[in-house]
C-alpha cells in the first residue's frame, strides 16, 4: 500500500539499499534461516511482552528507531511516529537529519519517551548545541550513528536525480501521478526541512538543498573511539553506540563504559555484502549480554523476528521500515496499526511456541539451518 501511496523516487528512498541490494536481502533472508521449535501442552491463556530497558518497564521490546527526512512520507511523519508509539508506552527515537525537530516533537507529543540519534559533526560548536537541546527536552538516551559517516552507494538516488535534489523527468512525471501524496506531503509548502539542523544554515540556504548540502559537508569522518570518549564523558545520560556488527567493537564498547549497542547494518544502505545484523548477534552476545543494552535493528519485519532476536540476546529491537510503510500510509494511525500488527504476531507467537513469557526464550527455542553461522566462530 505504501509503495502504491509513494512516488517512485520516494518509494525507493524509502525500501532501497546499496548497490545490488545483497545486504538489503540477507537481512530478511538471515530471519528466513532461524526456526522455532514449539512446546506444546502450554497454558497460554496469558502472554508476558514486558521488558525492561534501561531500567524502564516497556510493554513490548519494540522502540521506533531513527529515520531520516521522514517528512518526504508524510506531512509531520516524526510527530506522527512519536505519537504512535507514546501512546502504545514506546520509546520514539528522532534522527539528526529529521524533518520535525527535537523541540517541534517535545511540543506536539506529551510524554514521549524521546531518544535522539547523533551524527558525529565537524563543527564541534554544532554538536554540542545539538547536545544541550537534546538534554533540556528531557532526552535522557542518545545513540551516536558510526556506521554513516560516508553514505552507501545508493545507485537509486543516482536514477531518479539528474543532480543533486532535482528529480529527472521521468520522475517529475510520475509524482504528477500520485495526488494523495501532494497533498498529505508536499501541499502547499513544498518538502520540509530538516528541522534539527535549520538554525545552523545561513538564511539563503534554509532549503532541503542547503540542509543536505550542511549535513554532508559536517559529517566527521574522522570520528573513532578517542571521539567517543569523549562523547561519553560529555553526555550525562545513557550512550548508545549505533552500527556495531562485530564483537571486537562490542568488547571495546563495553571497555568504554557504554549503556548499549545496536546491532545494526544501517538498513543495508551503506556497505552492501555486509552480514544481516542478526547474524552478529550471537557472537556480541557472547562478549556483551549482560554488561550493556543490546538492541537491534535492519530487517525486521515480522512478530516472529522480533522474538528470534530476543532469543538470540537482544533486548529489543529498533524499527524502521516496518513502521514507516504505516506512516506513509496512514500518519499516526498508519504507524500504530503497524505497531499493533508486530505486537500481535509476537503475542500470538510466543503462545504456540509453548513460552508465553519472552524473557524465559533462549536459543534452545530456535533451530537454524548450517548458512546461519556467519560470525558464529567469532564468538569462540
Amino acid at each position: 500500500m505504501a509503495r502504491r501511496r509513494l512516488p517512485n523516487f520516494a518509494w525507493e528512498y524509502l525500501d532501497g539499499g546499496a548497490e545490488e541490494e545483497v545486504t538489503l536481502r540477507r537481512n530478511r533472508q538471515a530471519f528466513s534461516e532461524i526456526g522455532l521449535l514449539p512446546q506444546t501442552l502450554v497454558p497460554c491463556h496469558e502472554t508476558q511482552t514486558q521488558r525492561t530497558v534501561f531500567g524502564a518497564s516497556l510493554p513490548l521490546p519494540m522502540v521506533i528507531g531513527p529515520t531520516g527526512y521522514n517528512g518526504m512520507l508524510y506531512r509531520d511523519a516524526d510527530i506522527q511516529l512519536a505519537r504512535a508509539a507514546t501512546a502504545r508506552g514506546l520509546p520514539f527515537t528522532l534522527s539528526t537529519v529529521s524533518t520535525s525537530s527535537l523541540e517541534q516533537v517535545v511540543a506536539a507529543v506529551a510524554g514521549v519517551n524521546l531518544w535522539f540519534q547523533l551524527y558525529c559533526l565537524r563543527d564541534p560548536q554544532v554538536q554540542t548545541d545539538l547536545l544541550q537541546r537534546a538534554d533540556a527536552v528531557g532526552c535522557k538516551t542518545l545513540l551516536l550513528t558510526s556506521d554513516a559517516v560516508l553514505l552507501g552507494n545508493r545507485e537509486w538516488d543516482k536514477r531518479n536525480f539528474v543532480k543533486p535534489r532535482h528529480l529527472s523527468l521521468r520522475n517529475k512525471l510520475d509524482v504528477l501521478c500520485h495526488p494523495r501524496w501532494i497533498k498529505q506531503a508536499v501541499w502547499p509548502h513544498g518538502l520540509p526541512i530538516m528541522g534539527n539542523v535549520e538554525r545552523y544554515l545561513p538564511s539563503d540556504q534554509r532549503t532541503i538543498e542547503g540542509a543536505a548540502h550542511f549535513i554532508g559537508a559536517q559529517m566527521d569522518t574522522g570520528l573513532d573511539w578517542d571521539a567517543l570518549a569523549r562523547l561519553r564523558d560529555n553526555w550525562p545520560h545513557k550512550l548508545i553506540l549505533k552500527g556495531v556488527l562485530h564483537p571486537a567493537d562490542a568488547e571495546k564498547a563495553v571497555a568504554l563504559g557504554l549503556d548499549g549497542l545496536v546491532i545494526s547494518n544501517h538498513g543495508g544502505r551503506q556497505l552492501d555484502g555486509a552480514p544481516a545484523s542478526i547474524d552478529c548477534l550471537p557472537a556480541i552476545a557472547a562478549v556483551a549480554k549482560g554488561k550493556l543494552t543490546l538492541l537491534l535493528d535492519s530487517g525486521v519485519r515480522r512478530g516472529t523476528d522480533i522474538l528470534k532476536a530476543c532469543a538470540l540476546g537482544a533486548d529489543a529491537v529498533l524499527l524502521g521500515r516496518a513502521t514507516l510503510y504505516g506512516v506513509a500510509m496512514g500518519g499516526e494511525k498508519g504507524a500504530g496499526h503497524a505497531l499493533d500488527l508486530l505486537a500481535q504476531e509476537l503475542r500470538l507467537a510466543l503462545s504456540l511456541l509453548g513460552k508465553p513469557d519472552l524473557n524465559q526464550l533462549d536459543s534452545h527455542d530456535l533451530r537454524v539451518t548450517s548458512n546461519f553461522s556467519f560470525f558464529n566462530e567469532l564468538s569462540q
